[in-house]
């Protein structure tokens, strides 16, 4: 379930921006917010707490340049609430929702709120940051909230999506784990308010089946997952489904050191001919200030399959896929190919704090196709000044070295001062906003502002 916790690094944040691409960025964290969701070595965490809270408040002034014709701006003020309680292990919640009031621009007839943050279901997904019950000890755990450089379990069909990539659609998503003797169960949705991406992955340890429960559980696994869109929310878009088959092997066994060899097929039932293979090996390796996580893998893509279907850019290109093809992502052709993908998730810091202190996050995912194309997706932010300031860049380049490349990118920094309780924020970056017709509109954000809570 550690995967799973590892998208709780969205808890404690609420990007000031529009749901820019850099909206997983997180704030200096306090103890309460390191530890809520997120295993924390035992050198780091307090025995016997009790229950933590955090409250907050960010104002700022928004500047959007959205669906309006060329060169029109719109102008929002924004309040962004936001309530946290902290119940340990086995229980942490973070509500709240940024609202945005028109101060210039747009159309007459808009609204002093902005229309299409809540003009569906969906978007009142927003109001939930994350909800967890259970943890990595518990047979059985619960996450809720917006997802972001999520993948399912191996990964070969879900990699390091996010449901918050539109800028007019705001779910929250939702993943479910259980355990039970050698069986191992992680299932999930992108919109727990709409008919939109549903899938799971049961995992088999197969050590436990012929010997009983090993002494290192999930050493030999295999999986067999499968995902469903249903594209009736956040906009309509074709169904489609993918299944994938997998096995693992963790060949090399050291302290804070794990490598492993994996293998697997997928395809798509009921299209003939849509099939992919995948090889490769991997690597965690963990000290008192580092946290490694790298895969590399060969791919074999066949009749318009192809791994990481539901990856990054999905939520943009389930309308509209990168390339001079001009369709959505389901109704794409995809040359069959092999590829190479590698991806890398390095946090590191100087004096051993666990949970969201990182004096370094990085994350990078890269692919690249022997007919031509490369996509590139990835995150870094560092703390310095005392961990007073922190800056996090996030950037997304799909189709590179062909026709129709697709960029985005987002920044944001944090300044904390007064003795931490008041900090200075300020964001900006390039999006797409999906039309009807199908197509995506450029558009870009500006934001500055302040914040306050009781975090230091």
């Amino acid at each position: 379930m550690t995967s799973v916790w590892g998208m709780v690094l969205l808890l404690v944040t609420q990007a000031p921006g529009v749901d820019g691409p850099v909206e997983g960025a997180e704030p200096l964290a306090t103890p309460a917010e390191a530890e809520l969701g997120v295993e924390t070595p035992p050198a780091a965490t307090r025995e016997g707490r009790g229950w933590e809270y955090l409250i907050r408040l960010e104002t700022s002034t928004l500047v959007l340049q959205a669906r309006g014709g060329a060169g029109e701006q719109v102008g929002y003020a924004q309040l962004s609430p936001m309530l946290l309680v902290d119940g340990g292990e086995e229980f942490g919640v973070n509500v709240g929702a940024p609202v945005r009031l028109r101060l210039w621009g747009g159309e007459a007839s808009a609204g002093w709120v902005r229309e299409e943050d809540w003009d569906s279901l969906s978007d009142w997904g927003q109001l939930v940051h994350a909800l967890k019950l259970g943890s990595d000890k518990s047979p059985v755990g619960l996450w809720v909230g917006a997802l972001d450089s999520y993948s399912l379990a191996s990964g070969h069909l879900v990699r390091r999506y996010s449901n918050r990539a539109n800028p007019d659609y705001h779910p929250a998503g939702a993943s479910l784990t259980g355990a039970v003797g050698p069986l191992y169960v992680e299932a999930f949705a992108s919109d727990v308010l709409g008919a939109r991406l549903m899938g799971a992955q049961a995992e088999l340890d197969v050590a436990h089946v012929f010997t009983g429960p090993p002494r290192q559980r999930g050493r030999y696994t295999l999986a067999l997952s499968a995902v469903h869109e249903w594209g009736r929310a956040g906009g309509k878009s074709p169904p489609v489904t993918l299944a994938h088959l997998d096995g693992t092997a963790v060949v090399v066994v050291r302290r804070g050191f794990e490598a492993h060899l994996l293998a697997g097929w997928g395809g798509r039932p009921g299209v003939g001919g849509a099939w992919g293979l995948v090889a490769g090996v991997g690597a965690d390796a963990v000290t008192s200030t580092l946290d490694t996580k790298l895969r590399l893998e060969v791919r074999r893509q066949h009749g318009g399959f192809r791994q990481g279907f539901f990856g990054p850019d999905y939520e943009l290109a389930r309308f509209r896929a990168a390339g001079p093809e001009g369709v959505p992502l389901a109704e794409a052709s995809f040359p069959d190919s092999f590829s190479v993908y590698g991806e890398a998730v390095v946090g590191w810091d100087a004096v051993h704090y666990g949970g969201l202190q990182r004096h370094l996050q990085l994350s990078l995912g890269a692919e690249a196709f022997t007919w031509g194309r490369l996509d590139v997706d990835g995150r870094v932010a560092v703390q310095v000044w005392g961990r007073n300031v922190e800056v996090a860049v996030k950037g997304l380049a799909v189709g590179l070295g062909q026709p129709g490349v697709r960029y985005l990118a987002a920044a944001e920094m944090r300044w904390r001062f007064l003795g931490g309780r008041l900090y200075a924020l300020g964001t900006g970056g390039t999006q797409l906003f999906p039309e009807e017709v199908g197509t995506l509109r450029p558009g870009a954000y500006a934001s500055v502002g302040l914040g306050v809570d009781n975090a230091r």
